[in-house]
């Protein structure tokens, strides 16, 4: 038991290590995006999806986490995510 418990941890720690090494672009913005987002996952959901969305798919998107998953986001601070995901992470 004692072998397993250490297992996981080892393999627990190196994938939180992953998940930090996302380093969003610099912008107006970046520090709402990272502190929003990362609060229900990983920051690599916006690089993964920069190829597919535009400005709708953003907006669709932000709009479902607000709506769907009850992100605590105001209609001021959606613009500013919106934008700032449009400008550094759309196709």
């Amino acid at each position: 038991m004692r072998r397993l418990i250490l297992l996981l941890s080892v393999f627990t720690g190196v994938a939180a290590a992953d998940e930090n090494a996302i380093v969003l672009k610099h912008g107006q913005g970046k520090e709402l995006v990272s502190s929003q987002c990362a609060m229900c996952h990983s920051l690599d959901y916006i690089t993964m999806n920069a190829t597919v969305l535009d400005r709708a798919g953003w907006e669709k998107t932000v709009s479902k986490m607000i709506t769907m998953m009850n992100a605590p986001i105001n209609e001021a601070d959606k613009k500013i995510i919106v934008d700032y995901l449009v400008k550094n992470y759309s196709k």
